[in-house]
């Protein structure tokens, strides 16, 4: 039986192969290169860990599309699957537009953010101005300790958004405040 399997799908078999392992090797020299920059730019490891699993879902979803195809999906099969799910996932989208604008902005501060965990900001907000320290970035917020010692949670596509001043680098080591512990 298992043989009459391996007959039956052994060319499709082949390029499940191939495509694992190009997908894999993409992966890895993206990953790589995700850390480098990480490493490069000062951003911590529990931030470059996240973009390393956002590439690797991605890597997953786009196997699975190429799967589809390999093992004889039609053009017209996906496009329905695809129109369906969009439309679920657009209402849905819809009502968690904030939580999608902050993962996407949480994305962007990665690769091109000035400041970093342990760096004294300003938030000029007309409403509510902050003056913090940061203490971590996070998919969904950054957590800003203010001078009173609250912890304050910011929501990333607001730090994109607003203006911000550095107030000073490496706030937490020149104050006294950092212990040697690593902020994950």
């Amino acid at each position: 039986m298992i043989a009459n399997f391996l007959k039956t799908y052994e060319s499709e078999l082949i390029a499940t192969g191939f495509v694992i392992l190009i997908l894999l090797i993409v992966g890895l020299i993206t990953n790589l290169l995700v850390r480098k920059v990480g490493r490069k730019s000062g951003i911590n490891k529990a931030r470059i860990r996240l973009i390393t699993r956002y590439v690797t879902v991605s890597l997953f979803l786009i196997a699975l599309l190429i799967e589809s195809f390999v093992f004889g999906a039609k053009l017209g099969d996906i496009a329905v699957i695809f129109s369906s799910v969009f439309a679920i996932l657009g209402i849905a989208l819809f009502a968690i537009w904030s939580i999608l604008s902050n993962v996407t902005s949480g994305i962007i501060m990665f690769f091109n953010f000035p400041y970093k965990v342990g760096d004294k900001i300003e938030i000029h907000d007309k409403d509510f101005p902050i003056t913090a320290i940061i203490e971590d970035i996070r998919a969904f917020q950054l957590h800003l300790r203010l001078e009173n010692g609250d912890l304050v949670t910011y929501p990333n596509n607001l730090m994109l958004q607003k203006a911000v001043t550095l107030l000073e680098k490496d706030a937490i080591e020149s104050n006294g405040h950092d212990d040697g512990s690593e902020i994950v």
